[in-house]
């Protein structure tokens, strides 16, 4: 049972035991313990996401993600599992997704022309731009830019995801993960990987205030859009719409950085 055994010893000691011995008892005893992580996780991410995608796909998606966690997991490192799983987890739902390809090609479409917009004012002005600057560089009202926004922001969670790689196709850096360099990466390979993650905290911390909270309390604090929207006292689609805005900007920017370091 998986309980006897986290009530036999720490967590700290069944790890050290696992990495020695792979013992199937104790991988099994992990994935039970840390399964209500993964249905978390699942239900952040479908926060948004449309109805035809059902909520036990994900989870089964996030399990693929939990059981490399648990492989991949060096308890030296000093980085809590349960940090390090959420990465997993949530990086294995949005790898099946990308590959499902379920965004409507107009939602996508719609979601580029956002992103082109902002790249375009942001480099010609050298600062961020409004809604009302990105509405006209669009040739829409500010009203019609800001429903296109939420229209699509259910899709901006998994092209958020998509920023940067650096290393290989599986060593993503991205605004919801910190995941540790393998030891296996050269230096060079580590150097980049620190550049971009540097040059990625300072796009959000250009980004306008309220924008930058939605990210950090979704990403960083775990709250989820209904959450925060308490925070700040406004509903949960204008949230909705912070949150989409926010990533389309971010993206924007990256865009017009990774030009000069990529």
């Amino acid at each position: 049972m998986a309980t006897s055994l986290f009530e036999q010893k720490s967590e700290d000691e069944l790890w050290i035991e696992y990495r020695k011995t792979r013992s199937s008892q104790i991988r099994d005893a992990f994935i039970r313990q840390y399964m209500p992580l993964v249905k978390y996780v699942a239900g952040k991410v479908s926060v948004g996401l449309p109805g035809s995608v059902e909520f036990d796909d994900l989870v089964g998606y996030g399990q693929f993600g939990l059981l490399d966690a648990i492989e991949k997991f060096d308890p030296s490192k000093n980085v809590k599992f349960k940090t390090y799983a959420v990465t997993r987890i949530r990086g294995a739902i949005f790898d099946e997704l990308r590959q499902l390809d379920w965004v409507p090609r107009s939602v996508r479409q719609k979601s580029k022309e956002i992103e082109d917009a902002i790249v375009k004012v942001e480099a010609r002005l050298g600062r961020s731009a409004s809604d009302e600057e990105i509405a006209e560089e669009m040739g829409v009202s500010v009203s019609e830019f800001q429903q296109s926004v939420l229209k699509v922001s259910g899709t901006s969670v998994l092209s958020l995801n998509d920023v940067w790689y650096s290393g290989d196709d599986s060593d993503r850096v991205s605004i919801g993960d910190s995941i540790e360099s393998p030891s296996s990466l050269n230096p060079d390979v580590i150097v980049e990987r620190e550049e971009i993650r540097r040059v990625i905290i300072e796009a959000i911390n250009e980004l306008p205030e309220k924008e930058k909270m939605v990210l950090v309390l979704y990403y960083h604090e775990d709250l989820t859009f209904k959450e925060i929207g308490k925070v700040l006292e406004v509903s949960e689609s204008r949230i909705s719409q912070l949150h989409g805005k926010a990533n389309h900007r971010l993206r924007a920017k990256l865009t017009n950085i990774r030009k000069g370091i990529m």
